[in-house]
């Protein structure tokens, strides 16, 4: 079914027609003006204590994190992390260029393979697009380079962040990524499909009994680079 079509349909449920000329400013004066919501005080913070507040909300919620230096510390840290899980070496990772920077080659039992998850892969490696202090959450995107298979189908989900990319509030978020999206490669349009992770899939629908993994990744770890230090 056409785009129009589906919003004819809808027009007929609501019995309305086109929307007079003054309203139809007034909700294209919205959709272009994005007003920011009332911003809680505690991530209206200087940058290291958003990074600060959003390490503490991913622990805060069920995650795990490990501090690095740079982009070859990386490796390193998520064969250790893997290592501490009795976790496989199997990997499925997004073919962002971001990580490909990063020098896998240094530990070699890492078994790294690039594209879309499959419901037998039990590790995937993202590309962490923003951090969000306020609540400890990811915002990752969809995209060819950041598949969404791999934040759903995989038993463990290990993120690589930059701690340049932490904001405060959603609203922060959402201004980098309408302005990472602007111009002729994307047309102004979003991606088709945004996620918010915050902490590994739970549930406590039966007996409110909380179980990890219900409807996704039963583990979520965050590797932070700190690419914020001069030097």
């Amino acid at each position: 079914m056409s785009r129009d079509a589906i919003f004819g349909a809808i027009q007929r449920g609501l019995r309305r027609g086109p929307l007079p000329a003054d309203q139809t400013l007034g909700l294209y004066a919205r959709l272009n003006a994005h007003p920011r919501h009332l911003v809680p005080q505690r991530s209206n913070l200087p940058h290291p204590q958003q990074i600060e507040l959003f390490l503490r909300n991913l622990e805060k919620e069920f995650a795990t994190f490990t501090s690095v230096a740079s982009n070859d510390d990386v490796p390193c840290a998520v064969a250790d992390y893997i290592a501490s899980q009795n976790l496989p070496a199997d990997i499925i990772i997004a073919p962002h260029p971001e990580l490909r920077a990063i020098p896998w080659f240094n530990r070699p039992l890492l078994q790294l393979r690039e594209g879309r998850a499959e419901a037998s892969d039990l590790v995937s490696v993202q590309h962490g697009y923003v951090g969000i202090a306020e609540t400890g959450t990811l915002m990752l995107p969809a995209a060819p380079h950041r598949p969404t298979t791999l934040n759903l189908l995989c038993d463990t989900e290990i993120v690589v962040l930059r701690a340049s990319r932490v904001v405060g509030p959603f609203e922060d978020a959402w201004d980098i990524l309408r302005r990472e999206r602007e111009g002729m490669v994307y047309g102004n349009f979003l991606p088709r499909n945004v996620m918010f992770v915050t902490g590994p899939s739970r549930s406590a629908d039966i007996e409110s009994t909380l179980e990890l993994g219900a409807h996704g990744p039963r583990r979520l770890h965050v590797v932070l680079i700190d690419d914020t230090t001069a030097g």
